[in-house]
């Protein structure tokens, strides 16, 4: 699908792709102030169904709580145009992107205007990482994961995924398809956009809100998932070596889905292939986002909804 023929809510109305335009100098463009979600729509046999929709917008929310920005809107009023949205689009599978933003173009750290914006794009999106069937190779950033007395890591804001775009791309200039960042206790925190887990003698372990970590929506759908099929879940500190010494490891989001990790530091983990844990629940997990486990339907938002 050409974008240029899409349509973006803003603030209450749609507006064509190409004209969905802000002046140069928002403050939320200068200054990384805006908060946003990232949500996947899916095809199920009822038809087109948001994943997780209500619990994105309780974080969407509480980021801008936690950066007090008004969105303007209600709860509801997001949650029926994001609905709005894919409709419009005529889209069956696709990425959804609410943003809230300072309006303000006056320059200054402060908003001298403290009015904000809030727009809906949603989007065609395939696989985040091109390798994910087969699994990815990362290595630990020099980086380090922001820590909450620096910046809330709990809140999606604009501005924390400098940090993200800093681990990424030195990835990427040592030959790797992504970053994992430790925080600034030394322990694993997580990917530059995405949660970990790694499997340990059958456990599932994953990193805990310690680490200051963001806490993942997908990364609740499977611990969720996990507990249903009988896998203990520990969330608990981990030590760097801990990774390397693993069966099995995965990182989780909503872009990533679940996307296997076969080698961390040039070391094979497990096997070095796709984990028998890993891809039950890569499975398990598309089965609850496509409408194929009844036993979470209440994860699903249609499209259809009025």
């Amino acid at each position: 699908m050409r974008l240029e023929k899409q349509y973006i809510w803003f603030d209450g109305r749609f507006v064509p792709f190409a004209d969905a335009k802000l002046h140069v100098l928002t403050h939320s463009l200068q200054y990384g102030s805006g908060i946003f979600e990232g949500i996947r729509a899916y095809d199920t046999p009822k038809g087109t169904a948001v994943f997780r929709l209500d619990d994105h917008i309780v974080r969407f929310f509480n980021s801008a709580k936690i950066y007090g920005i008004d969105i303007g809107f209600t709860k509801k009023q997001i949650r029926d145009a994001i609905l709005q949205t894919v409709r419009k689009n005529k889209l069956r599978e696709c990425y959804i992107r609410p943003y809230a933003f300072y309006r303000t173009t006056e320059l200054g750290v402060r908003p001298a205007d403290t009015s904000t914006g809030v727009i809906i794009a949603a989007v065609p999106f395939g696989n985040y990482f091109k390798n994910k069937n087969k699994g990815i190779r990362c290595v630990v950033s020099s980086w380090q994961r922001i820590h909450s007395t620096i910046l809330p890591p709990e809140a999606k804001a604009s501005g924390n995924y400098l940090n993200s775009m800093l681990a990424s791309m030195e990835a990427k200039k040592e030959g790797a398809d992504e970053a994992i960042l430790m925080s600034v206790e030394g322990y694993v925190a997580e990917g530059p956009g995405e949660n970990i887990f790694f499997v340990q003698d059958n456990i599932l372990v994953t990193p805990s809100k310690s680490s200051d970590i963001l806490l993942g929506i997908t990364r609740d759908s499977i611990i969720k998932i996990a507990e249903a099929k009988g896998i203990e879940v520990e969330e608990r500190d981990m030590h760097r070596e801990e990774m390397y010494t693993s069966d099995e490891a995965f990182f989780s989001g909503t872009a990533a889905e679940i996307t296997p990790i076969t080698e961390i530091d040039s070391k094979k983990i497990g096997s070095g292939r796709v984990g028998p844990i890993t891809k039950m629940l890569m499975d398990a997990y598309d089965d609850a986002a496509r409408g194929k486990d009844s036993d979470f339907e209440d994860w699903l938002a249609y499209v259809t909804e009025e």
